[in-house]
Protein backbone atom coordinates (compact mmCIF):
# COMPACT_ATOMS: atom_id res chain seq x y z
CA UNK A 1 0.00 0.00 0.00
CA UNK A 2 3.16 1.98 0.92
CA UNK A 3 4.81 1.63 -2.13
CA UNK A 4 1.81 2.36 -4.38
CA UNK A 5 0.94 5.92 -2.55
CA UNK A 6 4.68 6.48 -3.03
CA UNK A 7 4.46 6.00 -7.03
CA UNK A 8 1.34 7.69 -7.48
CA UNK A 9 2.83 10.69 -5.41
CA UNK A 10 6.04 10.54 -7.60
CA UNK A 11 3.75 10.65 -10.55
CA UNK A 12 2.35 13.72 -9.88
CA UNK A 13 5.36 15.13 -8.73
CA UNK A 14 7.17 14.65 -11.66
CA UNK A 15 3.85 15.01 -14.25
CA UNK A 16 4.53 19.39 -14.00
CA UNK A 17 0.74 19.33 -12.97
CA UNK A 18 0.23 21.20 -10.18
CA UNK A 19 -3.57 20.91 -8.05
CA UNK A 20 -4.45 23.54 -7.23
CA UNK A 21 -5.57 24.80 -3.83
CA UNK A 22 -9.01 23.96 -2.51
CA UNK A 23 -10.97 27.70 -3.22
CA UNK A 24 -13.94 29.01 -1.94
CA UNK A 25 -12.08 27.71 1.83
CA UNK A 26 -10.63 30.27 3.37
CA UNK A 27 -12.55 33.77 1.28
CA UNK A 28 -12.43 35.35 4.80
CA UNK A 29 -9.62 34.75 7.47
CA UNK A 30 -10.42 32.17 9.63
CA UNK A 31 -11.72 32.07 12.87
CA UNK A 32 -11.38 29.57 15.56
CA UNK A 33 -9.20 28.00 18.09
CA UNK A 34 -6.11 26.37 18.91
CA UNK A 35 -4.22 24.16 21.44
CA UNK A 36 -0.68 25.67 21.76
CA UNK A 37 -0.91 28.93 23.31
CA UNK A 38 -2.48 27.94 26.28
CA UNK A 39 -1.80 24.09 26.88
CA UNK A 40 1.07 23.44 24.46
CA UNK A 41 1.68 19.27 24.16
CA UNK A 42 -0.65 18.61 26.95
CA UNK A 43 -3.56 17.96 25.03
CA UNK A 44 -6.44 14.93 25.07
CA UNK A 45 -9.56 14.59 23.61
CA UNK A 46 -11.57 15.40 26.60
CA UNK A 47 -10.05 19.00 26.61
CA UNK A 48 -10.92 19.16 22.88
CA UNK A 49 -14.85 18.05 23.37
CA UNK A 50 -14.82 20.71 26.39
CA UNK A 51 -13.65 23.73 24.20
CA UNK A 52 -16.37 22.33 21.54
CA UNK A 53 -19.29 22.52 23.91
CA UNK A 54 -17.55 26.36 25.00
CA UNK A 55 -17.49 27.33 21.43
CA UNK A 56 -21.42 27.26 21.25
CA UNK A 57 -22.20 27.49 24.79
CA UNK A 58 -20.49 30.88 25.58
CA UNK A 59 -21.72 32.35 22.02
CA UNK A 60 -18.56 31.85 20.22
CA UNK A 61 -19.64 30.11 17.20
CA UNK A 62 -22.34 32.45 16.94
CA UNK A 63 -20.00 35.32 16.97
CA UNK A 64 -18.31 33.34 14.24
CA UNK A 65 -15.27 30.87 15.70
CA UNK A 66 -15.37 27.86 13.64
CA UNK A 67 -12.48 25.86 13.76
CA UNK A 68 -11.09 23.72 16.60
CA UNK A 69 -7.57 23.29 16.25
CA UNK A 70 -5.54 20.47 17.13
CA UNK A 71 -1.55 21.76 17.28
CA UNK A 72 1.39 19.35 17.96
CA UNK A 73 1.27 16.35 20.51
CA UNK A 74 -1.40 14.37 18.86
CA UNK A 75 0.23 11.92 16.90
CA UNK A 76 1.09 8.27 17.85
CA UNK A 77 2.93 6.08 15.53
CA UNK A 78 2.59 5.41 12.10
CA UNK A 79 0.74 1.46 11.02
CA UNK A 80 2.50 -1.12 9.17
CA UNK A 81 1.78 0.92 5.95
CA UNK A 82 2.48 4.38 7.15
CA UNK A 83 -0.44 5.74 7.85
CA UNK A 84 -0.28 8.06 11.08
CA UNK A 85 -2.51 7.23 13.70
CA UNK A 86 -3.28 9.48 17.13
CA UNK A 87 -1.65 8.77 20.23
CA UNK A 88 -3.93 5.82 22.08
CA UNK A 89 -3.82 7.33 25.27
CA UNK A 90 -4.58 10.95 24.47
CA UNK A 91 -7.02 10.50 21.64
CA UNK A 92 -8.85 6.59 22.48
CA UNK A 93 -11.67 7.45 20.74
CA UNK A 94 -9.36 8.32 17.76
CA UNK A 95 -9.59 11.80 15.72
CA UNK A 96 -12.64 10.55 13.28
CA UNK A 97 -14.86 10.32 16.70
CA UNK A 98 -13.43 14.03 17.46
CA UNK A 99 -14.35 15.28 14.68
CA UNK A 100 -18.33 13.76 14.70
CA UNK A 101 -18.72 15.51 17.61
CA UNK A 102 -17.04 18.95 16.53
CA UNK A 103 -19.06 18.63 13.28
CA UNK A 104 -22.32 17.69 15.11
CA UNK A 105 -22.03 21.27 16.81
CA UNK A 106 -21.33 23.11 13.32
CA UNK A 107 -17.94 23.56 14.26
CA UNK A 108 -15.08 22.03 12.38
CA UNK A 109 -12.19 20.09 13.39
CA UNK A 110 -8.27 21.19 12.10
CA UNK A 111 -5.25 19.26 12.95
CA UNK A 112 -1.38 19.55 12.77
CA UNK A 113 1.58 18.62 10.98
CA UNK A 114 5.40 19.29 10.15
CA UNK A 115 6.87 19.13 6.13
CA UNK A 116 9.85 18.08 7.42
CA UNK A 117 10.65 14.14 9.13
CA UNK A 118 9.68 15.05 12.92
CA UNK A 119 7.02 17.93 14.60
CA UNK A 120 8.77 20.70 16.47
CA UNK A 121 7.87 18.46 19.52
CA UNK A 122 9.94 15.70 18.03
CA UNK A 123 6.23 13.38 16.59
CA UNK A 124 6.26 12.16 12.97
CA UNK A 125 6.57 14.41 10.65
CA UNK A 126 4.41 14.48 7.03
CA UNK A 127 7.82 14.24 4.60
CA UNK A 128 7.67 11.39 2.66
CA UNK A 129 3.93 10.57 3.51
CA UNK A 130 2.19 13.65 2.50
CA UNK A 131 -0.42 11.90 -0.13
CA UNK A 132 -0.96 8.91 3.13
CA UNK A 133 -1.21 12.12 5.60
CA UNK A 134 -3.74 14.12 3.07
CA UNK A 135 -6.16 11.02 2.54
CA UNK A 136 -5.97 9.90 6.32
CA UNK A 137 -6.90 13.42 7.27
CA UNK A 138 -9.48 13.30 4.51
CA UNK A 139 -10.76 10.07 6.10
CA UNK A 140 -11.15 11.58 9.49
CA UNK A 141 -13.33 14.67 8.42
CA UNK A 142 -10.98 16.83 8.88
CA UNK A 143 -11.51 20.17 7.80
CA UNK A 144 -7.87 22.93 8.50
CA UNK A 145 -4.29 21.66 8.21
CA UNK A 146 -1.61 23.40 10.05
CA UNK A 147 1.99 22.69 9.00
CA UNK A 148 5.25 23.46 10.56
CA UNK A 149 8.25 23.93 9.05
CA UNK A 150 10.94 22.46 11.82
CA UNK A 151 13.57 19.84 10.78
CA UNK A 152 13.09 20.30 7.51
CA UNK A 153 16.84 20.42 6.48
CA UNK A 154 17.32 20.30 3.03
CA UNK A 155 13.84 20.64 1.98
CA UNK A 156 12.36 23.14 -0.15
CA UNK A 157 9.77 24.94 0.97
CA UNK A 158 8.24 25.77 -2.38
CA UNK A 159 8.27 21.95 -3.12
CA UNK A 160 7.28 21.07 -0.30
CA UNK A 161 4.40 23.26 0.93
CA UNK A 162 2.79 22.54 -2.71
CA UNK A 163 3.33 18.83 -2.52
CA UNK A 164 1.08 19.13 0.49
CA UNK A 165 -1.45 21.17 -1.63
CA UNK A 166 -1.69 18.77 -4.32
CA UNK A 167 -1.99 16.09 -1.74
CA UNK A 168 -5.03 17.72 -0.11
CA UNK A 169 -6.69 18.54 -3.41
CA UNK A 170 -6.56 15.00 -4.30
CA UNK A 171 -7.50 13.69 -1.28
CA UNK A 172 -10.70 15.17 -2.21
CA UNK A 173 -12.07 16.81 1.14
CA UNK A 174 -11.94 20.70 1.42
CA UNK A 175 -8.95 21.50 3.60
CA UNK A 176 -7.84 24.97 4.81
CA UNK A 177 -3.97 24.78 4.44
CA UNK A 178 -2.33 26.82 6.77
CA UNK A 179 1.52 27.15 6.29
CA UNK A 180 3.72 27.70 9.34
CA UNK A 181 6.66 28.54 7.66
CA UNK A 182 7.47 31.62 10.06
CA UNK A 183 8.56 33.86 7.10
CA UNK A 184 11.93 32.87 6.54
CA UNK A 185 11.65 32.42 2.94
CA UNK A 186 9.20 35.08 2.27
CA UNK A 187 6.12 32.86 1.58
CA UNK A 188 3.84 35.86 0.73
CA UNK A 189 5.58 36.03 -2.42
CA UNK A 190 4.75 32.64 -3.67
CA UNK A 191 1.72 30.76 -1.33
CA UNK A 192 -0.92 32.72 -2.38
CA UNK A 193 -1.55 29.27 -5.21
CA UNK A 194 -0.94 26.82 -2.65
CA UNK A 195 -1.90 27.36 1.07
CA UNK A 196 -4.95 29.96 2.37
CA UNK A 197 -2.77 31.86 5.04
CA UNK A 198 1.09 31.81 5.77
CA UNK A 199 2.79 32.53 9.10
CA UNK A 200 4.81 35.79 8.32
CA UNK A 201 7.44 35.51 11.50
CA UNK A 202 8.19 33.57 14.78
CA UNK A 203 5.82 32.50 17.53
CA UNK A 204 3.99 35.01 19.47
CA UNK A 205 4.19 34.75 23.02
CA UNK A 206 1.72 36.52 25.87
CA UNK A 207 3.94 40.14 25.70
CA UNK A 208 3.40 43.31 24.59
CA UNK A 209 6.09 44.76 23.31
CA UNK A 210 9.31 42.40 23.96
CA UNK A 211 11.02 39.25 22.32
CA UNK A 212 12.20 35.76 24.36
CA UNK A 213 15.29 33.80 23.25
CA UNK A 214 14.67 30.01 23.86
CA UNK A 215 17.93 27.81 24.93
CA UNK A 216 17.81 26.88 21.83
CA UNK A 217 18.13 29.51 19.75
CA UNK A 218 14.85 30.24 18.53
CA UNK A 219 13.08 33.35 19.58
CA UNK A 220 9.19 34.37 20.34
CA UNK A 221 7.96 37.86 19.63
CA UNK A 222 5.66 40.41 21.46
CA UNK A 223 1.92 42.11 19.70
CA UNK A 224 4.13 44.92 18.78
CA UNK A 225 6.68 42.86 16.90
CA UNK A 226 4.40 40.81 15.04
CA UNK A 227 2.71 44.10 13.80
CA UNK A 228 5.62 45.30 12.82
CA UNK A 229 6.88 42.32 10.67
CA UNK A 230 2.82 42.46 8.90
CA UNK A 231 2.38 45.95 8.73
CA UNK A 232 5.17 45.59 5.71
CA UNK A 233 3.10 42.97 3.68
CA UNK A 234 -0.46 44.44 3.28
CA UNK A 235 0.00 43.85 -0.49
CA UNK A 236 -0.08 40.36 -0.44
CA UNK A 237 -3.21 39.88 1.22
CA UNK A 238 -6.62 39.08 -0.14
CA UNK A 239 -9.63 37.00 -0.14
CA UNK A 240 -8.22 33.68 0.16
CA UNK A 241 -4.63 34.17 0.81
CA UNK A 242 -4.06 36.03 4.01
CA UNK A 243 -0.58 37.04 6.11
CA UNK A 244 -0.80 35.65 9.32
CA UNK A 245 0.92 37.07 12.52
CA UNK A 246 0.57 34.00 14.44
CA UNK A 247 -2.38 32.67 17.27
CA UNK A 248 -3.90 35.49 19.34
CA UNK A 249 -2.79 35.51 23.44
CA UNK A 250 -5.99 37.35 24.33
CA UNK A 251 -6.98 35.63 27.72
CA UNK A 252 -3.74 34.19 28.55
CA UNK A 253 -2.23 37.21 31.40
CA UNK A 254 -2.06 40.51 29.72
CA UNK A 255 -3.76 43.70 30.94
CA UNK A 256 -7.44 43.99 29.37
CA UNK A 257 -6.42 47.30 27.62
CA UNK A 258 -2.86 45.25 25.72
CA UNK A 259 -5.45 42.52 24.98
CA UNK A 260 -8.26 44.88 23.40
CA UNK A 261 -5.13 46.39 21.29
CA UNK A 262 -3.74 43.08 20.45
CA UNK A 263 -7.52 42.07 19.06
CA UNK A 264 -8.42 45.69 17.81
CA UNK A 265 -4.86 45.60 15.23
CA UNK A 266 -5.56 41.79 14.23
CA UNK A 267 -8.79 42.65 12.95
CA UNK A 268 -7.56 45.98 11.39
CA UNK A 269 -4.80 44.13 9.54
CA UNK A 270 -7.29 41.26 8.13
CA UNK A 271 -5.50 38.72 10.12
CA UNK A 272 -6.72 35.13 11.26
CA UNK A 273 -8.31 35.08 14.51
CA UNK A 274 -7.34 31.95 15.94
CA UNK A 275 -7.94 32.31 19.47
CA UNK A 276 -5.24 30.58 22.32
CA UNK A 277 -7.16 30.86 25.69
CA UNK A 278 -9.19 28.16 27.72
CA UNK A 279 -12.50 29.54 26.21
CA UNK A 280 -13.73 27.40 29.12
CA UNK A 281 -13.24 29.94 32.02
CA UNK A 282 -13.06 33.51 30.10
CA UNK A 283 -13.22 36.40 31.98
CA UNK A 284 -16.49 38.81 31.43
CA UNK A 285 -13.71 41.13 29.98
CA UNK A 286 -11.66 38.43 27.85
CA UNK A 287 -15.26 37.76 26.70
CA UNK A 288 -16.03 41.36 25.72
CA UNK A 289 -12.91 41.41 23.53
CA UNK A 290 -13.21 38.31 21.46
CA UNK A 291 -16.72 38.33 20.39
CA UNK A 292 -17.03 41.98 19.86
CA UNK A 293 -18.84 41.77 16.72
CA UNK A 294 -18.28 44.82 15.57
CA UNK A 295 -14.66 44.47 15.39
CA UNK A 296 -14.98 41.35 14.16
CA UNK A 297 -16.80 42.68 10.87
CA UNK A 298 -14.10 44.83 10.17
CA UNK A 299 -11.53 41.38 10.31
CA UNK A 300 -14.22 39.47 7.82
CA UNK A 301 -15.35 42.92 5.79
CA UNK A 302 -16.22 41.10 2.70
CA UNK A 303 -13.09 43.25 0.79
CA UNK A 304 -10.46 41.67 2.57
CA UNK A 305 -8.00 44.31 2.34
CA UNK A 306 -5.30 44.58 5.35
CA UNK A 307 -5.40 47.70 6.97
CA UNK A 308 -2.77 50.64 6.23
CA UNK A 309 -0.18 52.12 8.89
CA UNK A 310 -0.71 55.70 7.51
CA UNK A 311 1.44 57.87 10.14
CA UNK A 312 2.45 58.47 13.44
CA UNK A 313 1.53 62.01 15.17
CA UNK A 314 2.64 62.99 18.77
CA UNK A 315 3.00 59.29 19.65
CA UNK A 316 0.40 57.86 18.00
CA UNK A 317 -0.15 55.35 15.20
CA UNK A 318 -2.66 56.15 12.55
CA UNK A 319 -4.12 53.02 10.79
CA UNK A 320 -6.52 53.08 7.90
CA UNK A 321 -8.79 49.61 6.25
CA UNK A 322 -11.29 50.17 3.80
CA UNK A 323 -14.27 48.53 4.28
CA UNK A 324 -17.19 47.25 1.67
CA UNK A 325 -19.72 49.83 1.22
CA UNK A 326 -18.00 52.78 0.89
CA UNK A 327 -16.91 52.95 4.96
CA UNK A 328 -13.58 52.95 6.89
CA UNK A 329 -12.08 51.53 9.84
CA UNK A 330 -9.85 53.91 11.54
CA UNK A 331 -7.33 53.20 14.48
CA UNK A 332 -5.50 55.23 17.18
CA UNK A 333 -2.78 52.50 18.62
CA UNK A 334 -0.81 54.48 21.24
CA UNK A 335 2.30 52.28 21.68
CA UNK A 336 3.73 54.31 24.50
CA UNK A 337 4.16 53.98 27.83
CA UNK A 338 1.59 56.94 29.09
CA UNK A 339 -1.59 58.51 27.94
CA UNK A 340 -1.45 60.82 24.68
CA UNK A 341 -4.29 63.63 24.38
CA UNK A 342 -4.89 63.90 20.75
CA UNK A 343 -6.87 66.89 18.36
CA UNK A 344 -7.78 65.00 15.98
CA UNK A 345 -8.56 67.33 12.69
CA UNK A 346 -10.33 64.88 10.06
CA UNK A 347 -8.72 66.74 6.80
CA UNK A 348 -5.21 65.54 8.28
CA UNK A 349 -6.33 62.08 7.10
CA UNK A 350 -6.94 62.78 3.39
CA UNK A 351 -5.50 59.69 1.80
CA UNK A 352 -5.89 57.23 -0.79
CA UNK A 353 -4.80 53.54 -0.70
CA UNK A 354 -2.03 53.52 -3.77
CA UNK A 355 -0.68 50.00 -2.84
CA UNK A 356 -4.16 47.66 -2.84
CA UNK A 357 -7.65 48.61 -3.36
CA UNK A 358 -7.31 52.76 -4.40
CA UNK A 359 -9.93 53.75 -2.45
CA UNK A 360 -9.82 57.40 -0.97
CA UNK A 361 -11.25 58.63 2.18
CA UNK A 362 -12.11 61.98 0.92
CA UNK A 363 -12.39 63.41 3.85
CA UNK A 364 -12.50 67.11 2.43
CA UNK A 365 -16.14 66.02 0.08
CA UNK A 366 -17.31 63.30 2.10
CA UNK A 367 -18.87 63.47 5.92
CA UNK A 368 -18.99 60.33 7.22
CA UNK A 369 -20.82 58.70 10.99
CA UNK A 370 -18.45 58.03 13.20
CA UNK A 371 -18.71 55.07 15.66
CA UNK A 372 -16.51 54.06 18.32
CA UNK A 373 -16.23 49.91 18.34
CA UNK A 374 -15.26 49.48 21.81
CA UNK A 375 -17.41 52.12 23.49
CA UNK A 376 -20.30 51.09 20.72
CA UNK A 377 -21.62 54.65 21.08
CA UNK A 378 -22.01 57.00 17.52
CA UNK A 379 -19.63 59.85 18.68
CA UNK A 380 -21.25 62.84 15.25
CA UNK A 381 -19.61 62.80 12.41
CA UNK A 382 -16.67 64.33 10.31
CA UNK A 383 -16.22 67.48 9.70
CA UNK A 384 -15.55 69.28 6.27
CA UNK A 385 -13.74 72.15 7.64
CA UNK A 386 -9.97 71.79 8.76
CA UNK A 387 -11.08 72.28 12.07
CA UNK A 388 -10.43 70.20 15.08
CA UNK A 389 -13.32 67.73 15.61
CA UNK A 390 -12.94 66.66 19.18
CA UNK A 391 -9.44 65.90 22.01
CA UNK A 392 -9.35 61.83 22.37
CA UNK A 393 -7.79 60.34 24.47
CA UNK A 394 -5.37 57.14 23.83
CA UNK A 395 -4.25 55.61 27.08
CA UNK A 396 -1.08 53.54 27.41
CA UNK A 397 -1.02 50.25 25.47
CA UNK A 398 -4.59 50.88 24.07
CA UNK A 399 -6.51 52.03 21.09
CA UNK A 400 -9.45 53.98 19.61
CA UNK A 401 -11.16 53.01 17.19
CA UNK A 402 -13.79 54.39 14.82
CA UNK A 403 -15.83 52.99 12.47
CA UNK A 404 -16.61 55.94 9.86
CA UNK A 405 -19.80 54.83 7.07
CA UNK A 406 -20.80 58.21 4.11
CA UNK A 407 -23.65 59.78 4.89
CA UNK A 408 -25.91 59.59 2.08
CA UNK A 409 -26.07 63.65 0.53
Amino acid sequence: MKKIICIIATMLACSGLQAQKWEKVGDRPQMGWSTWNKFAGNINEDIIRGIADAMVETGLAEAGYTYINIDDCWHGKRDKDGFIQADPKRFASGIKSLADYVHDKNLKLGIYSDAGTGTCAGMPGSFGHEYQDALQYARWGVDYLKEDWCNTTNINPIGAYQLMSDALREAGRPIFLSMCEWGGNEPWKWASEIGHSWRIGPDIWCCFDSTRVHEGGWTDIGVMQCIRKNEKLRRYAGPGHWNDPDMLEVGNGMAANEDRAHFTMWCMMASPLILGNDIRSMSEETKAIVMNKEMIAVDQDELGVQGLHYCDEQGLEFWFKPLSGGDWAMTMLNATLAPITYELNWQRFNLTDEEVSRLSTAFDKTVYKVRNLWTHKDEGKTLLKDKVWKKVTVPSHDVVTYRLSPIAK
